[in-house]
């Protein structure tokens, strides 16, 4: 049987300038991770509308980390762009009872393999802690 820690995806959106080179650069210093994280290598992750967040929750994500490249981000205007998305995101999932702290934003560079690992533990770990999407909902009824 399945434990809940292996039932908890983590979908990691990691710009191709910045955080995908840092996720490869943990890959080929050996460096580990929890095998329930999706990496998925994106141009500018500000191109994802609000309700791509809300239906990953809704299909089985559990939590969502945006590794972007912050206000070094080639693409001008984008980070500023994003950051607002995300508050958009996180009212809306407050508003379908989701703990908007299953959706973080962090900057993470080429070469930040310790703050990359960093970020994926502390999620999983909250992930361990809230459960599936819509368990918030649930302890608040």
């Amino acid at each position: 049987m399945a434990t809940q820690e292996n039932q908890a995806k983590i979908l990691i959106l990691a710009t191709e300038d910045c955080a995908y080179p840092g996720a490869n650069a943990v890959g080929q210093a050996h460096m580990s991770y929890p095998e329930n994280s999706y990496v998925m290598r994106v141009r500018a992750p500000v191109m994802f509308p609000e309700q791509f967040y809300l239906d990953c929750f809704n299909k089985g994500i559990y939590g969502i980390i945006i590794m972007s490249c912050g206000v070094e981000c080639p693409y001008d205007g984008a980070y500023p762009a994003l950051a607002t998305r995300v508050d958009k995101v996180y009212a809306m999932m407050r508003e379908q009872g989701l703990d908007p702290r299953r959706l973080r934003l962090t900057g993470v560079c080429t070469v930040c393999t310790k703050a990359f690992v960093k970020e994926v533990n502390q999620m999983n770990e909250l992930l361990t802690e809230l459960g599936p999407p819509g368990a918030e909902k649930k302890e608040a009824a």
